[in-house]
């Protein structure tokens, strides 16, 4: 079915809670600052940001975690059910750390750029924080946790530390009956005031990196996947798909291997990957010419050639053009929790699929219709290449996605009316118009020779330059819904946005 733009749902209302990272007018945004990646933790209590800058930002919720204590009493789990189920989550900063640098590949004389592609939380049997993080080249695996910062509240002006040498002439004069007054060269008066002299005066947080995972991949890498075993993750370039151990850094296995013996054969482009979330067996894949593929881990070491294609039946009969192909190309995919359903993200589209029926989505949201007319100026400006995320809220029945002028457009499934609602990113809706970063200049890409695109080719195909009705340069293009609340985090240039239902 499809669901038009103009249908609105009133099942949700939409309101703007937090606001971090927003600008004056005046203010110039710095290319290192703008956030390219985003995800909430399992239970919703952490929140990792990655930017072009290599540097992963961590907030965490103000009330502290919401995973509930075994150790209170039921009247104060009560209570917390109670103000939980009235309040969203807020979120603060934590901490930031130092992801990735830029590197240069001297062989392939090529600059390998410091941004984060992704960034994945990992499973934390002993509270500490374990995340994912990849560039376009190298996965890391960090380790973040709280440590304790201690001081001393006083200390004696001559305390009665003994050096080794005081302590060995006093044995050879000291008989039976006198034991000695120092423990491990300290008096032992000052080691029992010692405790009360310290103070506890916060917490610091640690990140360390644990595995650094190189030189896996020949092509820039677009997704990562966190296995629901818990040991393993598959990172997916323009090609290749890996699985790998999360325990043994130095070794993976090629799964996927799309790349043809003659690289003028090269007809799609794997552009995401996402392992199941219950069966550690399965894994979904997207590609440039608009199918996911269902693959079983189970039935051969290269999955590729017996995978379950999922594809719109309906697009393939319908007319083609110069740009189709390219408006096809799946951006990203996600899975329900239910496993059962996954989202997919084209440029045109948002299509919610069963993965028991491979012929034909369950449901189609159109997100972009409205610039079909404008193709040609949006191909000029390369706007039409641009990655936009999907995102499911943890009952599966809502679904979101980003949009142009800063829009954050927001669909339900099954529940109250059938459309979308639209709203815009931001806590002052009526705020003046951000600044963006200069336009980057477009990187040779797999994704953009499997389409045949020659600039030159298609200059003069435009009868003139046209005005788009959206602001094109500020577009929505990372988001996250919180795992167990109507809680969106979506970014904008270097801002990010909370907004609650």
């Amino acid at each position: 079915m499809i669901l038009n733009r103009e249908e609105a749902s009133a099942s949700l209302e939409w309101k703007c809670s937090q606001a971090f990272g927003e600008r004056n007018p005046d203010e110039e945004l710095q290319d290192v600052d703008i956030v390219s990646a985003i995800e909430f933790d399992k239970t919703g209590d952490y929140l990792a940001v990655g930017d072009r800058g290599g540097r992963v930002i961590l907030f965490e919720t103000v009330g502290g975690k919401n995973t509930p204590n075994q150790h209170i009493s039921r009247s104060e789990l009560e209570k917390q059910m109670d103000f939980t189920s009235t309040s969203h989550p807020e979120y603060r900063y934590k901490t930031e750390f130092q992801s990735h640098e830029p590197e240069f590949d001297y062989l392939k004389s090529l600059e390998i750029e410091e941004k984060i592609n992704r960034v994945r939380w990992c499973a934390a049997p002993n509270g500490s924080m374990f995340i994912l993080s990849t560039n376009d080249k190298t996965i890391k695996l960090w380790k973040v946790r709280d440590q304790k910062v201690k001081k001393i509240k006083e200390m004696d002006h001559f305390p009665f530390v003994s050096s080794e040498n005081t302590l060995l002439a006093e044995k050879n004069f000291m008989n039976e009956h006198n034991p000695p007054s120092f423990a491990h060269g300290y008096h032992l008066e000052w080691t029992e005031n010692m405790a009360s002299k310290i103070a506890n005066v916060g917490n610091s947080v640690h990140a360390r990196c644990q595995k650094v995972y190189p030189h896996a991949h020949d092509f820039n890498i677009n997704s990562i996947s966190n296995n629901s075993d818990c040991e393993t993750f598959v990172s997916a370039d323009d090609l290749r798909i890996n699985l790998w151990n999360l325990e043994i850094s130095d070794q993976c296995f090629n799964i996927v291997d799309m790349k043809p013996s003659n690289m003028d054969d090269l007809t799609e482009v794997i552009t995401s990957a996402e392992f199941h979330p219950i069966y550690c067996n399965l894994l979904a894949y997207s590609s440039s010419r608009g199918f996911v593929r269902l693959v079983d881990m189970r039935q051969s070491a290269l999955c590729d050639h017996s995978a379950r294609i999922l594809r719109d039946a309906a697009e393939s009969h319908g007319s083609k053009s110069f740009f189709t192909e390219i408006i096809a190309s799946i951006s990203d995919i996600k899975f329900a929790n239910d496993g059962q359903h996954l989202l997919s993200r084209d440029y045109m589209n948002l299509k919610l699929w069963d993965i028991r029926m491979d012929s034909t989505p369950v449901a189609t949201f159109k997100i972009h219709e409205h610039l079909r007319p404008k193709l040609c100026d949006l191909y000029n400006n390369d706007s039409i290449f641009d990655k936009f995320e999907g995102s499911v809220s943890g009952d599966g029945l809502h679904f979101a996605t980003g949009s142009y002028s800063n829009l954050l457009r927001i669909f339900s499934h099954g529940v109250g009316s059938a459309g979308g609602i639209t709203v815009e990113a931001g806590k002052n809706e009526n705020r003046k118009p951000i600044l963006q970063a200069a336009p980057r200049a477009r990187r040779s890409s797999l994704s953009n020779l499997t389409r045949g695109l020659y600039r030159q080719a298609h200059e003069n195909s435009s009868s003139g330059h046209h005005e788009l009705s959206y602001n094109l340069s500020s577009k929505l293009l990372h988001l996250a819904w919180h795992p167990t609340t109507n809680l969106i985090a979506c970014a904008n240039g270097n801002s990010l946005f909370f907004h609650y239902a």
